[in-house]
């Protein structure tokens, strides 16, 4: 057998730096803190996060049935871990982990994360910045009947901040 016949080319794309960055930030192990590690998993929890992260990373929309497909041109074990194997990232066990981390919380799960890239890269929080590219105003209300504006005063007195339909820039 030549040395031809043995080599495999896998690719990584930009993925290398994104499951890199994964890594630095210790998402994969914050998730699996979270859920825990079942030992009877060929997977952990956390590394089935990263994967998703990857494949939403790389411009991929399958169905998660198709998942798998994603990582067989890919080089896996460089991405997600040694002994890893695409097959192992099946629907049901996608679907097991999404569960888990609706039953646990996202919005906990992704303050965690984001606390820990706070302190992973030093980030200043001295200045802070609200995206307001969806917040629309076009004047002022006018009221033809004196009854409505008073029920809209008392409404406002109850809740300051109401929204009204309109549309995002």
């Amino acid at each position: 057998m030549s040395y031809l016949e043995e080599i495999q080319v896998k690719n990584l794309d930009h993925l290398g730096i994104v499951a890199g960055l994964i890594d630095e930030i210790g998402i994969v192990k914050i998730i699996n803190n979270k859920l825990g590690i079942d030992v009877r998993e060929k997977i952990s929890a956390g590394t089935v996060v990263k994967s998703i992260l990857i494949n939403g990373l790389g411009f991929v929309s399958r169905p998660l049935y198709l998942f798998s497909q994603f990582f067989q041109d890919k080089a896996i074990e460089k991405l997600l871990g040694e002994r890893i194997k695409p097959d192992y990232l099946n629907d049901d066990k996608i679907g097991r982990v999404m569960d888990e981390l609706y039953k646990y919380g996202l919005n906990d799960i992704f303050i965690e994360v984001v606390l820990e890239v706070i302190k992973k890269f030093e980030i200043d929080l001295k200045y802070s910045h609200l995206d307001s590219t969806s917040f629309h105003l076009d004047g002022e209300y006018k009221r033809e009947e004196d009854k409505e504006k008073q029920e809209e005063e008392k409404i406002i007195k109850e809740r300051p901040i109401f929204t009204k339909k309109g549309y995002s820039r």
